[in-house]
């Protein structure tokens, strides 16, 4: 069997690739297993490896990172940069601070000597989805790795390059790419000791589940319906601003992209208009030209599935195409309902919905099975005193919902099991084994 990657963009296959079986696949991570062993001795050598191998291959290789992931899924090429940029200072991250999280902790007890030592549960699997190709292998793969696991890839079929491109610059007998599909790679559950997924609440639901079975460890990073917040106090020109970054950036392709824009009532047509002139604003069309801030979606089915959910929101409330798409691309679109809308958009497509009092805009923001990130926008204090109703794993104040190393990433309910960064995420595939001495 094999896998074909195509560019969305221009519809030109890229590569065909051969794909694994599962007997390959098997032998892979026994592979990965072996050479753990030798890996998980030394937290020092390491990180040496990542400081003289890892992020030397990834500062030279940026550029064509960068590119694959571009016309594999469609990422603006400044985007993909970034989000390589952003991989890299994982790198620095977790360098400076493995011995920091790793190193055992002391406990005081009655015993001569108590503490918690974090060592590495063996070899992880990594199911990963196509929209952020890179960052979301590396703040799943660099910890694992670094805590003294080995980890195996599997990737999203459209981003196969990518897959294997990750192989040659970790260059590391504790990291191999699998080319399977996700049926071979449920199968292989059984082999690793810790799954990270992250992806779609029903597929992730059914890693669980089989993870489960096994009683494997699991992180699990899904979907997201992340309202935005906008208070009457509000400085609407900057939330307006933050809400075309917040909705637009990948494409409308995120888990944490701000979905649900629930404005106060005496806020709302103002902040409407300059959402609208913010929207019009963005540059659309081919991904690889660097002023592109909106690209095409991944494939025509997911253009497909889009088109489908604008549909609907025509059907129950206002829709305003704020532009003209073609092939996969789908233009900024406004819609304006009054009513509870709880499905998943990943695509350029703002929903609004006007709110009275805060405790109504907490009630909506609610009102989801998902519970990943949420954005307030306004005076500082006020919003703050919403956080702690917020059903969600991340809250922002007057900033849009993002990942930073330094901080933990994941969220409750239909979002997710688990955190990813920070040292609480990066501990998340060690065994906290309790030490005492009399």
């Amino acid at each position: 069997m094999s896998v074909v990657t195509r560019d969305p963009y221009t519809q030109r296959v890229l590569e065909t690739f051969k794909t694994d079986s599962a007997e390959e696949a098997i032998g892979k991570i026994r592979e990965v297993r072996g050479a753990q062993k030798e890996w998980k001795k030394s937290i020092d050598d390491r990180i040496d490896f990542f400081k003289r191998v890892i992020k030397p291959n990834f500062e030279k290789k940026t550029d064509e990172l960068a590119n694959i992931m571009t016309e594999e899924m469609g990422k603006p090429i400044s985007q993909s940069l970034s989000e390589v940029k952003k991989s890299i200072k994982l790198l620095d991250y977790l360098v400076e601070k493995a011995n920091e999280i790793y190193s055992p902790e002391i406990i005081k007890t009655e015993a001569s000597k108590s503490y918690v030592r974090f060592d590495p549960l063996g070899t992880i699997m990594c199911i990963e989805p196509w929209n952020f190709p890179v960052w979301q292998v590396a703040r799943a793969a660099f910890p694992a790795m670094i805590a003294g696991n080995g980890v195996v890839l599997k990737h999203a079929s459209l981003v196969t390059g990518v897959s294997l491109k990750l192989q040659d610059l970790i260059d590391s007998p504790v990291f191999k790419s699998l080319v399977v599909d996700g049926k071979t790679a449920t199968s292989l559950i059984k082999h690793v000791e810790g799954v990270a997924f992250t992806g779609s609440t029903p597929v992730g639901s059914g890693i669980a589940a089989e993870a489960g079975r096994e009683l494997k460890r699991v992180v699990m990073e899904l979907g997201g319906s992340d309202p935005f917040i906008i208070l009457d106090s509000a400085d609407l020109r900057a939330a307006a601003k933050g809400a075309a970054v917040g909705r637009l950036q990948n494409n409308g392709q995120s888990c944490i992209a701000s979905k649900r824009f629930l404005v106060q009532e005496n806020a709302y047509d103002e902040f409407k208009e300059l959402a609208e002139e913010e929207f019009s604003k963005v540059v659309v069309g081919d991904p690889k030209i660097k002023e592109t801030y909106l690209g095409p979606l991944s494939s025509e089915e997911q253009k497909r599935t889009v088109e489908g959910q604008i549909r609907y929101l025509e059907s129950r409330g206002r829709v305003k195409f704020l532009g003209e798409g073609s092939g996969n691309i789908v233009p900024p679109v406004i819609a304006e309902l009054d009513e509870n809308y709880q499905e998943e958009i990943f695509g350029p497509v703002a929903v609004l919905r006007k709110f009275k009092e805060k405790s109504d805009a907490i009630r909506i923001a609610n009102e989801t099975p998902f519970g990943l990130g949420t954005s307030i926008w306004g005076d500082k204090d006020e919003a703050e005193t919403m956080v702690g109703d917020i059903e969600a794993g991340m809250v922002f104040i007057n900033s849009i919902v993002f990942s930073d190393p330094r901080m933990p990433f994941g969220g409750v309910k239909k979002s997710g099991l688990g955190r990813e960064l920070s040292k609480y995420g990066s501990r998340e595939f060690t065994n906290m084994k309790t030490v005492w001495i009399s």
